[in-house]
């Protein structure tokens, strides 16, 4: 018999695409905000048409709203960074459409590659920042919309600012 869960076997959960249910039209659990993600990630015609990109601060252009959610498009310069910091009492789901870039927590770094999504919590911190030499795009849902984006020190976690980096 092993003894390993379901979970430890899946690893990611965000990786196991059939067990994501099809998002519906007002998304309510994690899951369908991922689906609804991934579902605006694979439409692109719903936002490449949009970017747009700023050399002096990151683009932002809310792309949808719901019922107590939030849907937004970003893009990113290299060397941009939001600076490190939380959402206040919203969740949220951030998917890399476009480029690479990197996220910065307490635990550690990681490169996130297009295709590749996060889902946090309240009160979760980190720094996401453009590190490659091509620009990136992302997109953001937040539940409840997002009222708030508290900024933190860098003694919190390992994140630090970079030469350059612009934050918004």
């Amino acid at each position: 018999m092993n003894s390993d869960s379901d979970l430890q076997i899946a690893g990611d959960i965000l990786e196991v695409t059939h067990l994501l249910q099809t998002p519906r039209e007002h998304p309510a659990t994690v899951a369908e905000f991922v689906g609804l993600a991934r579902s605006i990630a694979a439409d692109r015609s719903q936002w490449e048409h949009l970017v747009r990109y700023d050399a002096t601060s990151r683009w932002y252009h809310r792309l949808r709203t719901g019922p107590g959610y939030e849907v937004w498009l970003l893009s990113w310069v290299p060397g941009q960074g939001s600076g490190l910091h939380d959402h206040g009492r919203s969740s949220g789901v951030l998917t890399v459409l476009d480029g690479t870039l990197t996220e910065r927590t307490e635990r550690g770094t990681r490169a996130l590659r297009a295709g590749a999504q996060r889902v946090f919590a309240p009160g979760y911190v980190h720094e996401v920042v453009n590190d490659a030499l091509e620009p990136a795009v992302s997109l953001h849902v937040y539940h409840p919309g997002l009222t708030e984006m508290p900024m933190h020190t860098a003694p919190h976690c390992e994140a630090r600012a970079l030469p350059g980096a612009v934050t918004a």
